[in-house]
């Protein structure tokens, strides 16, 4: 994972007693969204997924050259973000750095193991709400309300940098969602849970493959996480990598509906002034083949002066030929296909107004409210105790390196870390020299040609087991850093 990502201090209250802070949480949208930002990436070498071949040896960061403080002495942002810039400036002209690998020293880190920064649901009660309508329009908005609560993370907090993640990391959560007002009236029904499991399936290049799965509601979610990056100077600009495709939802209680949710590019600017921000312009679609219809939303360009706006707009349409349809731009849609318009700003509010009339010519009285984040924050994460966690569960692959970072002994953190990614490299070049290829644990290969990622046995088995909150699991036959 390598870039920089937002922190939230009011997201992803940890439940077991190992780990008590309250920090840095959750992730994923106006995807590639914001959460592509927090690059879900190693910075590792990369061409395609050959997770046995021996890494390329690491470009040192110079610290020497850099303003880094030592054990016990507070990292102001400030300095955090100096310190990031003048390791940046060593990439420019480079055309991914998400292709390079580099270490950053540990007082640059949000103690935070990526996987579990990195998700889309951040209000996990929007993805549980997709299918509830029997009108296919309405499943469609209900998609989108989803899409733009996922960034919420971003709007609410500041850019921080997680750890890398390692090849067969993993990290598994449950959020737990109020039931709707019709069930409560019975006084029975349980809170019903959102079950989320990732795991690292190839390190070159970075790869992983994650579901969301909501059994009572019918709903599930898959795909692949890889990111591309390029820093130009003054910005970061992130695109999702050949092997993402985007978020796909599927709704099996409405005939296994399916959606694709691709993703946008994102950027991060705002070095120059010193304060960061993240921002969207680009293009993305939300589509679903069983009922033919499409979303195509527009994020602006930031304003005058690097001032970002936030804006975006969008046309749900009914294409004449779904599987042939040739628009890939806003006024390309034949306004006969137009079955509404959207527009706002997704930091703030977003609005749908019924039918082809240009959204500006609309009266207030028809603009329907799509979503409201600015109350919002994401929601806390239930995880399994860090005694029924295996070793290369997120938590506590990484809990020497979050504790060190914690008590501000960097030396010490950066210590564990590298021992980490040591340990890495040797179990890859031992693969290498027996001709091994390294095979996920919980999904069914590295990638997916179509995007989709597959469970496996064990990967089901797993996420069953925290629907029923059964955590325990049986030690894998091999650690990919351990």
């Amino acid at each position: 994972m390598g870039l920089l990502s937002r922190k939230n201090t009011k997201d992803n209250v940890l439940v077991d007693d190992t780990m008590t802070t309250s920090a840095a949480g959750t992730d994923t949208g106006a995807s590639t969204t914001p959460e592509m930002v927090s690059a879900k990436t190693s910075m590792e070498e990369t061409s395609r997924p050959t997770t046995s071949s021996a890494p390329a040896a690491a470009p040192a960061v110079d610290t020497a050259a850099v303003d880094i403080p030592g054990d016990g002495q507070n990292v102001s942002d400030t300095s955090k973000l100096k310190t990031f810039l003048g390791i940046l400036r060593r990439f420019i002209g480079v055309s991914d750095i998400a292709a390079v690998r580099f270490s950053l020293p540990a007082q640059l880190l949000e103690p935070i193991p990526n996987l579990e920064y990195w998700h889309y649901l951040d209000r996990p009660e929007t993805f549980a709400a997709i299918g509830d309508s029997d009108d296919s329009v309405e499943r469609m908005l209900a998609c989108l309300r989803f899409w733009f609560t996922k960034d919420l993370k971003y709007v609410k907090g500041k850019p921080c940098k997680p750890y890398n993640s390692s090849l067969g990391e993993f990290f598994r959560c449950t959020w737990e969602v109020e039931a709707s007002e019709a069930a409560k009236t019975t006084g029975t029904h349980k809170p019903v849970k959102v079950n989320y499991l990732t795991e690292q399936t190839s390190h070159h290049p970075p790869i992983s493959a994650f579901v969301y799965d909501c059994p009572e509601k019918g709903i599930e979610a898959t795909g692949y996480d890889q990111l591309s990056a390029k820093f130009t100077g003054t910005s970061v600009k992130v695109t999702p990598g050949h092997l993402n495709k985007g978020i796909f939802v599927k709704l099996k209680n409405r005939d296994n509906e399916e959606y694709q949710l691709t993703h946008p590019a994102a950027f991060l600017g705002g070095f120059l002034r010193g304060n960061l921000y993240i921002s969207v312009a680009d293009i993305c679609t939300a589509s679903c083949a069983k009922t033919g219809l499409k979303t195509i939303l527009q994020y602006h360009e930031e304003g005058y002066f690097g001032k970002t706006q936030n804006k975006v707009e969008g046309i749900l349409y009914k294409p004449a030929d779904f599987t042939n349809d040739p628009v890939t731009k806003l006024k390309d849609v034949p306004t006969k296909q137009i079955l509404g318009r959207i527009e706002g700003v997704w930091t703030e509010k977003v609005w749908y107004s019924p039918g082809a009339t240009e959204f500006k010519k609309t009266k207030e009285s028809d603009r329907i409210l799509l979503i409201d984040v600015t109350p919002l924050h994401p929601v806390p994460k239930k995880c399994p105790p860090m005694n029924m966690q295996l070793n290369n569960e997120s938590r506590k692959f990484w809990c020497n390196v979050t504790k060190a970072i914690e008590t501000k002994q960097f030396g010490t953190a950066t210590n564990e870390k590298t021992a980490l990614e040591e340990r890495q490299r040797k179990r890859a070049a031992e693969r290498l020299q027996k001709g091994e290829t390294w095979q996920p644990r919980f999904f069914s290969s590295v990638t997916e040609s179509d995007g989709k990622a597959i469970l496996s046995d064990e990967g089901r088995h797993a996420l069953d087991g925290m629907e029923k909150e059964e955590y325990q699991l049986a030690e894998p036959k091999e650690y990919g850093a351990l």
